[in-house]
């Protein structure tokens, strides 16, 4: 019952496709900045719990209750990942449990298109085609071994300290991925972890019921390679090819766009003590300022949100690994009163900047 009534939902949501609007659904675009997916997912799986207070779960993210209500609105992948590091404490297998709940639609139009997809070996390599919109923290591959079709994750991109909470949220949804695809539960052979088996590792049984062995040579799971030219369930090479075109369009859309908001932050970046005006950046830009802003606000974001973003990284930086006067700190980073750059800190993380430092 449970299998046909998945499959129904996928139908349902094949059929919505010809409605389809990209801004309507999340994606989790690998990118500097994201949607409100993984946060609404985690603010929900914490509803009720005595400890985790939404004020608790965003302190020092600087995600507010309005941007919450709003399904357009965009953060930083820094905000997104405060978030996970504030509920980590409270759940160990958080990474696990999120995981199990990102469903093949939480990737909006990819999803959609490898649901269409006329094999099982197809979807899984349109997938990993285009991984800006699949929105991952790793490279994936999907290799043959033998009669095993390996799925890997290797090169976190990112340096911070939650690189297995990202792996374990990852991998489950992958397999999770399969399973939609599929319509039925995805036979696992082994799953490999570059990590030490941690104190949850029973938790593990909910993603990866097979053999698995820690601190091995790569992160990954392992499913029979014959299933790479099964047929799929709501194979349909008209959606197929339609979500198909999107894709292509939406993701070059998407690369330019991203090279061109990685100009900008460079040109913020290179000079934070005495960064450029909108109208300085725009003519940096050969742009008028109207259209800077324009564009800009297209991307879900603004110059002061850029400018506030590339400083509070830099000042986490400096606070952490440089012993400087907060008052060093605060001329490093443009202000010209020490007093303006802790009111600026205090919005951005929810405590000044000697506290933070502690």
């Amino acid at each position: 019952m449970a299998r046909l009534e998945n499959l129904s939902l996928l139908v349902r949501i094949l059929r919505a496709l010809k409605r389809f609007n990209p801004g309507e659904f999340p994606m989790l675009l690998h990118s500097k900045l994201t949607t409100l997916h993984v946060v609404s997912m985690l603010l929900e799986h914490f509803a009720g719990h005595p400890r985790a207070t939404r004020a608790a779960l965003l302190h020092g993210s600087g995600i507010s209750e309005a941007e919450l209500g709003n399904p357009q609105a965009r953060i930083t992948r820094l905000q997104e990942q405060q978030v996970c590091r504030n509920a980590l404490p409270l759940c160990a297998e958080l990474g696990l449990e999120l995981g199990r709940h990102m469903h093949v639609s939480a990737y909006g139009m990819l999803g959609y298109a490898a649901i269409s997809s006329s094999t099982f070996g197809q979807a899984w390599r349109l997938l990993l085609q285009y991984p800006a919109l699949l929105g991952t923290y790793f490279q994936l591959e999907l290799s043959v071994e033998d009669e095993l079709a390996w799925l890997s994750a290797s090169d976190y991109s990112l340096r911070d300290s939650l690189e297995v909470f990202n792996l374990e949220m990852c991998l489950a949804s992958l397999k999770l991925i399969g399973e939609d695809l599929l319509g039925r539960p995805l036979p696992l052979s082994a799953a490999r972890f570059r990590h030490a088996p941690p104190a949850y590792v029973e938790h593990y049984a909910g993603s990866f019921a097979c053999a698995l062995q820690f601190e091995a040579p790569r992160n990954g799971f392992a499913f029979p390679a014959s299933l790479l030219s099964q047929r799929l369930p709501l194979a349909d090479p008209v959606t197929n090819a339609e979500m198909l075109e999107r894709c292509q369009r939406l993701n070059a859309e998407f690369s330019n766009r991203q090279q061109w908001l990685q100009r900008v932050r460079e040109l913020l970046l290179v000079n934070l003590a005495e960064p450029p005006s909108l109208v300085q950046l725009a003519a940096q830009l050969h742009c008028s300022s109207r259209t800077l802003r324009r564009h800009l606000q297209a991307l879900g974001t603004s110059y002061q949100g850029l400018l506030d973003d590339l400083r509070f990284a830099r000042a986490k930086q400096l606070l952490g690994e440089q012993d400087w006067p907060v008052s060093r700190v605060a001329e490093a980073l443009g202000f010209s009163e020490t007093a303006g750059f802790r009111h600026a800190f205090q919005r951005w993380s929810g405590m000044p900047p000697s506290r933070y430092r502690a």
